[in-house]
């Protein structure tokens, strides 16, 4: 592997941002089936948009109420995901909904959640009536899973102990 450039010292992948057309349901997607926590939202009227931001929060760590510390906060941190709404999709009967990236032509595929057990996430999401797109025990690569949020958007569900035999497997 090659160092890091001493130019890069500081930068951080801090977000992914998905459009969604309901923003309730969405957030509810995130919140109750995945465990994120809404750390903001934030509405640009002259836009007609709102910004939704969620992330998994640490043991003992909370969102701070002040606001200039709560923006350190979001935007200093790893790994957050920015849903964004443009306000008037969830009622337009015109919309077709987004492209998800995996249908032709092929962009975005997909978000990953590691879980401590494939199989024990799966059986809840299950229960909560998720949607699949590929069970842990279909296709080739076993021990993983796709479900799908409300806009169709793909989340590979996979655990650190599971894909150590399919990475040694790649070689």
């Amino acid at each position: 592997m090659s160092e890091r450039d001493p130019a890069t010292a500081g930068f951080t992948l801090n977000q992914t941002m998905l459009r969604v057309r309901d923003p309730q349901a969405s957030v509810a997607f995130y919140r109750d089936v995945l465990g994120m926590t809404l750390l903001q939202k934030l509405d640009f009227p002259p836009m007609k948009f709102s910004l939704y931001f969620l992330a998994y929060l640490q043991p003992g760590e909370s969102v701070p109420e002040d606001p200039a510390e709560r923006a350190r906060f979001i935007f200093a941190r790893e790994t957050t995901l920015e849903l964004t709404h443009n306000w008037g999709a969830e009622s337009d009967p015109e919309f077709k909904g987004y492209h998800d990236g995996n249908a032709e032509p092929r962009g975005f595929g997909h978000l990953g959640i590691s879980v401590p057990d494939v199989d024990a996430a799966c059986a809840r999401f299950e229960q909560m009536g998720v949607p699949f797109k590929k069970r842990p025990q279909d296709g080739v690569m076993k021990g993983i899973a796709f479900i799908m949020d409300p806009d169709g958007y793909w989340i590979e569900i996979l655990s650190p102990a599971g894909m150590a035999p399919v990475v040694a497997a790649a070689g």
